[in-house]
C-alpha cells in the first residue's frame, strides 16, 4: 500500500506530474486549475499497466480530485490505495503480465 511518504510534496506537484506504479496499477497526481477563479486542485488518475497516462485510452482510466494541499495529497493518496484494493484482481493481472 502506499503512504504519505511515497509521494512528492506540494511543491513539487506545483511544477510537475508525479506518476508511480503499484504492482500492476499506475498513477498519477498534478494540480490542475479549475472553474473561472482557476482555483489550484490535485487531480489523481490510476489506470492499468503497461502502457503511460498519455497512451492509455480514457475509458481506461478513473480520476478524483482533491483540495491542492497537503490534505489533499494525504486524501489522494488514500484513494489511489482504494482504487487499488477496488481493482486488484486486475491490477494483478497486468503485474503478472509484465513480470
Amino acid at each position: 500500500m502506499l503512504e504519505r511518504k511515497d509521494v512528492m510534496p506540494v511543491a513539487f506537484l506545483k511544477k510537475e506530474k508525479f506518476t508511480g506504479s503499484l504492482r500492476g496499477m499506475r498513477y498519477r497526481m498534478e494540480m490542475i486549475k479549475e472553474g473561472e477563479e482557476e482555483t489550484p486542485r490535485l487531480r489523481t488518475a490510476v489506470w492499468p499497466e503497461p502502457y503511460s497516462f498519455d497512451a492509455t485510452s480514457e475509458e481506461e482510466k478513473r480520476c478524483e480530485t482533491f483540495d491542492f494541499s497537503e490534505e489533499g495529497i494525504c486524501e489522494g493518496v488514500k484513494w489511489l490505495n482504494e482504487q487499488y484494493e477496488a481493482g486488484r484482481e486486475l491490477w494483478q493481472s497486468r503485474f503478472r503480465r509484465m513480470g
